[in-house]
């Protein structure tokens, strides 16, 4: 169901009959469409190529997420990470995520490793992106020992589903969801602890990574399987 070809920097998708860009540079195609950003071809310091910084709920300057070097990292030498809080307030979420991949139903994966944090720690991952303040998220945090899927919707957060999960910090973990319409699954080191359905975002969306409040958290090899 999926063809491409290369265009400069681009690689154009057809998907279901639709073109679709996909940055090709700072990623790896793989087979069946996968989408893989290993983060190892880019710049300590730098951003994957068509991500953004921003927040929900914003009080204060926006965190700092770049490519780091991490000895530790589960495939390579780098990862992406939150490095930098740069705000006090315990009531921002903290985006990285590009919109140049469009994602309805599928499955996304990633490894992370929660770092620190003294009001929350963790973070997950977020698709069908509308915009900074519209989107699902999926999220483990250490320090309540959950593992919880949440929407947000014009800011406000509304929790869909939560499972008890006791994780170690400092170690690193992976997580997948996956969508098809408007049921979703979420697991956590391969098991599956949230089911459900939801219909509040019904449109495609972006991709990306989040966490909370003063959670710094590294993540790598962030992949993207479109059905």
């Amino acid at each position: 169901m999926w063809k491409g070809f290369v265009v400069g920097s681009l690689v154009i998708t057809f998907i279901f009959g639709l073109a679709q860009p996909l940055l090709a540079k700072d990623s790896k195609i793989k087979e069946n469409g996968l989408l893989l950003w290993d983060f190892e071809d880019v710049p300590v310091g730098s951003l994957p190529e068509g991500w953004k910084v921003e927040a929900t709920r914003q009080n204060g300057p926006l965190a700092t997420w770049e490519v780091v070097e991490d000895k530790s990292a589960p495939s390579g030498e780098k990862v992406l990470a939150l490095t930098k809080i740069n705000h006090h307030s315990g009531s921002t979420f903290n985006l990285c995520w590009t919109d140049k991949v469009v994602f309805k139903d599928g499955t996304i994966t990633v490894l992370f490793r929660p770092v620190s944090g003294r009001i929350d720690q963790g973070g997950g991952i977020m698709w069908r992106i509308q915009d900074r303040n519209n989107y699902y998220i999926a999220r483990f945090n250490p320090l309540e020992d959950n593992f919880r899927i949440y929407y947000v919707s014009n800011g406000h957060r509304m929790m869909m589903n939560s499972a008890r999960v006791s994780l170690s910090t400092n170690k690193w973990h992976s997580m997948k969801i996956v969508q098809h319409g408007d049921a979703y699954e979420c697991y956590l080191n391969g098991k599956r602890f949230l089911h459900g359905t939801d219909n509040h975002f019904e449109k495609s969306g972006g991709v990306g990574l989040w966490t909370k409040a003063d959670a710094v958290t590294s993540f790598d090899d962030f992949k993207v399987e479109p059905r």
